[in-house]
């Protein structure tokens, strides 16, 4: 499939030049890679993937929601 975008501004396809160039590739190289991570994004992730990537973020519950549902009712 070809996509197309007319009309970019010149900045912006300098700015995806040097984008493309830091990364060594392609201008139409670095515009698919972005194109497939925003499509990435948007997949829907089961809770499962979600705990996976919380977990290689390094990122940990340290209060429970009961925790935060009592400070709040204090904080009234």
């Amino acid at each position: 499939m070809n996509l197309s975008i007319k009309n970019v501004p010149e900045p912006t396809v300098e700015r995806l030049r040097e984008r493309a160039a830091r990364r060594h590739r392609s201008l139409q190289g670095e515009l698919l890679a972005i194109v497939e991570s925003a499509a990435r994004e948007d997949a829907v992730m089961s809770p499962l993937d979600v705990l996976a990537r919380a977990r290689r973020l390094g990122l940990s519950r340290e209060v429970s929601s009961i925790d935060i549902i009592r400070a709040d009712r204090d904080d009234r």
